[in-house]
């Protein structure tokens, strides 16, 4: 029962100690990412297909050789070093405490009536222009954010611990926040940031669509199973909506439709069903993470019991 453990333990480190404030390391990855990028993300040469065997180099640079040191480190070390180092590895890449903590911050300005505040929250776990939101489009987007960076920031990472350890975990983790970086529609990174989002779409494939069964399994599962085979694929990309979608019929609640992003208002595709969310539903989408949490928790064991 390694596996239940080091997953079990990893999530208990991140429950008690959540994200470091200083010296995390996905900050300094990300110091060398914004350095790389401006040395290969350069625009005197107009061919997108340069553009993306840049983009695609400095993925490899970035994330390549810690992999496959890891991947050595393995092979090399005895089982009780594999385990703590699985174990400090899962530990940085999740981030269910920092995910719960966002989200009830934003729940808790709501429930004070302090509208500036909440916006203010919320700007910082969303992509979209908040400063004129109302109470009704915080809601959307906290929930939102829940329901995507639970798949992205808690169980695809558990997916790759699971599958490749360590190095898995890490390949993820990585990879995932290069996407967070680069993978933009702008003209900047249309191009350059082709492969880190098409890596993290393929990385987070198979672990969004676990993730959209666990929120159905856990909430209004008829409803749930409905919006995901309706309107996931009105969403853009292979992965979010399928997840929102899911996660919203299982609130059933409407997320989705109009946001501000960029001072342009985006008409994007209602998901759910139900009513419009309240303040109420920003806890139940923690809830639904949460118990998702121990859907995979027993899964695991119980893969563990009869497969290993």
């Amino acid at each position: 029962m390694l596996l239940t453990f080091s997953v079990l333990v990893a999530l208990i480190i991140d429950f008690i100690v959540g994200e470091p404030r200083r010296w995390h390391p996905l900050v300094g990855f990300g110091n060398a990412a914004n350095g790389l990028e401006k040395k290969l993300n350069f625009s005197t040469n107009k061919s997108p297909f340069l553009s993306r065997l840049r983009g695609l180099v400095a993925w490899a640079l970035l994330v390549l050789p810690l992999v496959i040191f890891l991947w050595w480190l393995e092979k090399k070390a005895s089982i009780q070093v594999d385990v703590v180092l699985g174990i400090i590895c899962l530990a940085f890449a999740v981030g269910s405490k920092s995910l719960v903590q966002h989200a009830r911050a934003v729940s808790e300005a709501l429930k004070t009536g302090d509208l500036s505040l909440a916006r203010k929250r919320v700007a910082m776990i969303v992509s979209r222009d908040t400063s004129s939101s109302n109470e009704k489009a915080i809601n959307i987007a906290t929930i939102e954010s829940v329901l995507e960076n639970g798949s992205d920031a808690i169980f695809a990472a558990i997916f790759w611990f699971v599958i490749l350890g360590a190095p898995g975990v890490v390949l993820y983790r990585l990879s995932n926040t290069l996407d967070a970086m680069w993978g933009y529609r702008t003209e900047r990174f249309n191009s350059f940031g082709w492969a880190a989002a098409r890596i993290d779409d393929v990385l987070n494939w198979l672990p969004a669509r676990l993730t959209a069964l666990s929120y159905a399994s856990v909430g209004n599962i008829t409803a749930a199973l409905s919006s995901w085979r309706v309107q996931a694929n009105r969403w853009h990309g292979v992965n979010p909506g399928v997840v929102m979608a899911t996660g919203a019929g299982a609130l059933s609640v409407k997320l989705g439709g109009a946001a501000m992003y960029h001072g342009e208002k985006v008409e994007r595709p209602v998901l759910g069903c139900g009513s419009e969310p309240q303040v109420a539903d920003i806890d139940r989408a923690v809830q639904l993470v949460n118990k998702s949490i121990v859907i995979w928790l027993l899964v695991i064991v119980l893969g563990e019991y009869f497969i290993v």
